[in-house]
């Protein structure tokens, strides 16, 4: 059966960021993530996961200027060091956290830029990033992302993804898919996930309501039968619920409640 993740940087979002630890754990679930945890000094946080007995199964590295626009540094030249540096202070946030994966965002690139150039940068990034994460004891992940929602990612496609973790070949560089972003990009999603999850290359999943973000029972989408192919996939980690409420988080969390 799957595990559910809340995701405190959308959902449960009528309460203060600290006191959403608290209600995802009263509604049942026993994992969360977010975005970023950098407003907040890591030990506070730690001590909310701990209080409510609760797993963080995942957040972002820096992503640079995130109020600015930026969407990640790890395809942007010139960045380097700035991205790196903020691999290493997630890596800080996860060793007191007990967060073993990090998500890096690939950022955005101009129309005019030179994809082939970016893409090598890319994948220089991410070949030190992966070391550094490995050497804590971390999995790094990417994640495509549709340029509906963000217009110029860098990463928009499954199969661009694996081909990259391919490239970089570290062990421990795994892909997010978020099925959200794949079946507006691609579409195809029972296969794509029968094609990509027995490689082992697939290090999370997410899950939202297409094509408004909401609750995962509105929409194009059957999920539940999706849930299914993946348990019968094997599947054991996490699926993050990174979607908008509709009408208030615990009144639309039916979908979920045969599963927590």
């Amino acid at each position: 059966m799957p595990k559910f993740a809340a995701n405190l940087s959308m959902m449960y979002t009528e309460v203060p960021f600290m006191e959403r630890f608290g209600a995802a754990a009263k509604d049942g679930f026993r994992g969360v993530e977010f975005l970023f945890p950098y407003a907040f000094e890591a030990q506070a946080i730690a001590a909310e996961l701990q209080r409510h007995g609760l797993q963080q199964v995942l957040f972002n590295t820096w992503p640079g200027d995130f109020d600015g626009g930026e969407r990640g540094l790890a395809s942007l030249p010139g960045r380097e060091a700035e991205f790196l540096a903020g691999v290493d202070r997630a890596i800080g946030y996860s060793k007191v956290l007990g967060c073993p994966r990090l998500h890096a965002m690939a950022g955005l690139i101009p129309p005019d830029a030179d994809r082939a150039e970016r893409r090598a940068l890319y994948v220089r990034n991410l070949r030190e990033a992966a070391r550094r994460c490995a050497d804590a004891g971390l999995a790094l992940l990417i994640e495509p992302i549709n340029t509906r929602d963000i217009p110029g990612f860098f990463l928009n496609t499954q199969a661009e993804a694996h081909a990259i973790v391919a490239e970089v070949g570290a062990p421990n560089l795994k892909v997010q898919m978020d099925l959200y972003h794949c079946q507006i990009v691609e579409g195809d999603l029972a296969m794509k996930i029968r094609q990509y999850l027995p490689t082992g290359n697939v290090g999370h999943f997410q899950i939202a309501g297409v094509p408004q973000r909401h609750e995962p029972d509105v929409g194009e989408l059957n999920h539940p039968y999706l849930f299914s192919v993946i348990d019968e996939l094997g599947w054991d980690g996490w699926i993050g619920c990174e979607y908008r409420p509709r009408a208030g988080t615990s009144a639309g969390l039916g979908w979920v409640k045969p599963y927590l």
